[in-house]
């Protein structure tokens, strides 16, 4: 199984591209999210939110606890500058550090940049995220 973490912006239809790949920080949360709380920073999950709607899909694709998934709050948004605080921060110290993650770094180093591309257009927009999973 694969998961892949994703960015949503608020509303229908934000006017741009929202893609980006995912895959590489998906398979590197838990390093991430050691390395965020070093650097003093949120960690990429404490983005994450989801309605009735993507938590049935998770569901559906096997991820999650039908239980735990009643027990979670209405879907949040966030700044796109919150996000960027976290993407710049642990996109600048892998750049100096490649071998933080070992081969999987410079693949986590261009999945960042491609969520700081999505959330400066976020800003530029006045709009606000919020990061998904999706497990295949």
């Amino acid at each position: 199984m694969s998961a892949s973490m994703y960015i949503v912006v608020e509303g229908e239809d934000p006017g741009y591209d929202i893609f980006v790949n995912g895959h590489a920080l998906a398979r590197n949360e838990d390093a991430l999210e050691k390395l965020a709380v070093r650097l003093g920073v949120k960690p990429l999950l404490e983005f994450f939110s989801a309605d009735q709607n993507s938590m049935a899909l998770l569901l559906e694709e096997g991820a999650g606890d039908p239980e735990w998934a009643k027990t979670l709050p209405p879907p949040q948004w966030f700044s796109p500058e919150d996000g960027l605080a976290t993407i710049s921060t642990l996109h600048d110290f892998l750049k100096d550090a490649p071998t933080t993650l070992g081969t999987e770094t410079l693949l986590v180093v261009n999945e960042l940049e491609e969520y700081e591309r999505v959330l400066r257009k976020t800003a530029m927009r006045n709009l606000r995220w919020q990061l998904a999973v999706s497990w295949k």
